[in-house]
């Protein structure tokens, strides 16, 4: 299954401050891997008083270059999209040295509930210490000077994962929800499909100009970007139902085939992606499983 909407040409400049938008700088931490692209973005939004934007994880080269990008300016308020380690971790340290307000839509939590004798796969990757010093409500803006930043939940990768729109300007930071380079990885207990979809869905009402997300370049034409991610979502679930028809009963034989091009590397994040599928397709009726849906379950046709 191709992915024609997917753009990988990006320069990180790692440590050095790109301009993005009017009044907008990127910095790219320098942890690249198969799950953060070239590294994870960091944004300063304003002039005079600063926002930060996703300050990244525990990475002192990182902080030496926020700094030095704020270059002695105050910075009023520090936002968190959500709390895996490569976005939220480093506010603490940034707040301690300038003084801001943490604000986010609120600590790390699951999608749903932990199944019976269910482990987390995540709970390393999430910084489960973090809280916001302000929480934000879906619609809620935040306003600094000269720059306001409104709050779009946008759940699905995580259940507390927020876009922010940077009022008058057409610009959301999109975070790890869009991405100009690959899909989102979808991965329960942590993501939700249902919500993942439901979130695009809310996007796609809007009319914004760009996206800058958290890993990679922007996204240029976003309400077309959308609709194709969309799409290749729903070409995912009819090809995990088609191999489901076909008699796959597990979730490894299906990732064999559906992921036959993908690196094997990323055959575990695949898995994890296709329970995402299933659990949104039992709780629809489509298909059926004993128990709650699990990676070593058996799936049948509903």
């Amino acid at each position: 299954m191709s992915d024609p909407l997917f753009e990988k040409a990006f320069e990180p400049a790692h440590g050095k401050a790109v301009p993005a938008g009017p009044d907008v700088l990127r910095i790219t931490v320098n942890n690249p891997s198969p799950f953060t692209f070239h590294g994870t973005n960091s944004y300063i939004v304003g002039r005079d008083t600063l926002a930060v934007i996703d300050p990244g994880p525990e990475d002192d080269a990182h902080l030496d270059a926020l700094l030095k990008a704020v270059n002695g300016r105050p910075v009023s308020h520090i936002f968190v999209s959500h709390t895996h380690r490569d976005h939220a971790p480093l506010s603490r340290r940034l707040k301690e040295r300038t003084g801001a307000i943490i604000v986010a839509e609120g600590p790390h939590r699951p999608s749903r509930p932990l199944h019976e004798g269910e482990a987390n796969p995540f709970s390393e990757s999430a910084d489960t210490a973090f809280r916001p010093d302000l929480t934000v409500a879906d619609g809620e803006t935040v306003a600094g000077d000269g720059w306001a930043l409104t709050a779009l939940h946008t759940p699905g990768h995580t259940a507390n994962h927020a876009a922010f729109a940077l009022d008058g300007t057409g610009i959301v930071f999109s975070a790890d929800h869009v991405m100009a380079w690959a899909t989102t990885i979808v991965a329960p207990p942590d993501g939700s499909m249902g919500d993942y979809m439901a979130s695009l869905e809310k996007l796609l009402e809007r009319d914004d100009r760009v996206y800058l997300p958290g890993h990679g370049g922007p996204v240029t034409e976003p309400a077309a970007f959308l609709r194709g991610l969309r799409t290749h979502r729903r070409m995912r679930e009819r090809a995990i139902r088609a191999r489901i028809l076909a008699g796959d009963r597990t979730i490894a034989d299906m990732v064999k085939v559906i992921y036959r091009e993908t690196d094997p590397l990323l055959h575990g994040a695949a898995a994890l992606s296709v329970l995402a599928h299933i659990e949104d397709l039992v709780e629809k009726g489509a298909v059926k499983t004993n128990g709650p849906p699990a990676l070593d379950g058996i799936y049948e046709p509903a």
